[in-house]
């Protein structure tokens, strides 16, 4: 499968002041494959160590992790020879060892012609950082989502269908109706898979999406055994009671993120560390609200005040139980508001976007507000084909963003300055 992050590792291995690359991510969005990947089709060769799994290359940095050592080591572990610029050195599941994170630093500083790449999970949360000291500054770091929607099309050889719904975008044009079905078809099926790597090749495989389940199962598990492993017992029941919250949390009316869902009397004090453990191991996207509209939007931010959406939508989907039936049907149900919503926030994110949303004293409240060097785009997002825009219009008239978008079933159009995007369509939007 075809990602996106591809073009960021080649011009990283170009880049002359290149620094050693940590790929970040959550469990299972695809680091190792897109990195081995990489290593075969722009390198002669390519080392490999996962600190996760040898134990022994892990022990032996705690003697010396300069380099020179550490290569020598290499090279008699896995018979390959290292020779600078030609081959790939990647250190896999380098949370596991806080020393392979430091000497990223030396590797920096005493032997940059090497290419190095480190891939990890919850790095934010599994690195002792009084133990260990974080190479701050001498690494070159890339965030690693599941696919999006358009890495996920074009893995299923839709690559024509995409070209369509690009001029289709370019152009502001609708989309012929026989091709608009197919992609809101489409999209009601990435609501069920998600973007994780294992989901998608499912279905390239031919897999029914009743197989999903036991497969996003697994991915959860995975998550679940990192709180475990990774912090102690007391902490980790806390952090599982808000990962379990969030299906109830978003399902409220105002969905704003409150204590008191996950446990009566629940506070930030009692769960604000684990809600933030959720956050760095990318478990779990975080919106913040804002009470204006004005550049800089994050310096409006009412700090108290958050939604929290799953990583993944499917894993959302997964977790509530909805019928598939009726995701894929045309039915009015008011929770598939909030899968287009948990969708929309891993679009934007994918794209390396910070995500708020406004409020205006109970009056108005709009989905998703991103600045970029383009200014403010206020976006309102409707799970159908026919609905009004209220909350974008009342953001619009205080504060006229740069542009103004409304993601439904609707086809492409514009009108009186709002563009109409189908939520198909999102990946077109470029910050």
């Amino acid at each position: 499968m075809k990602r996106k992050i591809e073009k960021d590792l080649i011009c990283w291995k170009n880049d002359p002041d290149r620094k050693p690359l940590l790929l970040d991510g959550a469990r299972q969005v695809g680091k190792t494959y897109s990195i081995e990947k990489f290593a075969q089709e722009q390198y002669d060769n390519y080392v490999r160590v996962n600190f996760d799994i040898d134990r022994a290359v892990a022990a032996s940095l705690q003697e010396d992790i300069t380099p020179a050592s550490i290569l020598r080591m290499l090279e008699a572990r896995t018979g390959e020879r290292i020779v600078p610029g030609r081959t790939l050195v990647i250190f896999d599941e380098i949370q596991a060892s806080g020393r392979a994170l430091s000497s990223l630093k030396y590797f920096y500083e005493e032997a940059p012609e090497i290419h190095v790449a480190a891939a990890g999970s919850l790095l934010g949360v599994a690195v002792n950082r009084e133990e260990y000291s974080f190479p701050v500054g001498k690494v070159k770091t890339l965030r690693m989502y599941p696919l999006d929607f358009e890495e996920a099309l074009e893995a299923r050889g839709e690559t024509i269908l995409l070209e369509e719904i690009k001029s289709a975008f370019t152009k502001m044009e609708p989309l012929t109706e026989a091709l608009h079905r197919k992609a809101v078809d489409l999209y009601r099926e990435y609501l069920i898979t998600g973007g994780m790597p294992v989901c998608v090749k499912a279905r390239v495989d031919g897999k029914s999406l009743l197989d999903m389940s036991a497969l996003q199962h697994e991915v959860v598990d995975n998550y679940i055994a990192d709180m475990a492993k990774y912090t102690t017992a007391s902490e980790s029941v806390k952090i599982r009671a808000c990962y379990n919250s969030l299906p109830a949390q978003l399902a409220k009316d105002n969905k704003k993120f409150q204590y008191k869902v996950v446990q009566r009397g629940g506070t930030a004090t009692l769960f604000g560390v684990s809600i933030e453990w959720l956050i760095l191991a990318g478990v779990v996207l975080k919106c913040q609200n804002i009470t204006h509209g004005y550049i800089p939007i994050s310096a409006y931010m009412d700090l108290s005040a958050f939604k929290l959406y799953f990583s993944d939508v499917g894993l959302l989907t997964m977790r509530t139980q909805i019928p598939h039936s009726l995701i894929l049907s045309n039915a009015d149900n008011s929770f598939l508001g909030l899968l287009a919503e948990n969708y929309v926030a891993q679009q934007l994110k994918s794209k390396g976007l910070e995500l708020y949303y406004w409020t205006s004293d109970g009056i108005a409240e709009l989905d998703f507000v991103i600045q970029s060097q383009r200014g403010i785009t206020a976006i309102e997002v409707k799970k159908g084909e026919h609905s009004k825009a209220r909350s974008l219009g009342v953001f619009r008239g205080k504060y006229a963003p740069n542009r103004a978008v409304k993601l439904s079933l609707k086809n492409f159009g514009d009108t009186d300055g709002v563009l109409s995007i189908p939520l198909y369509a999102l990946w077109c939007l470029e910050p």
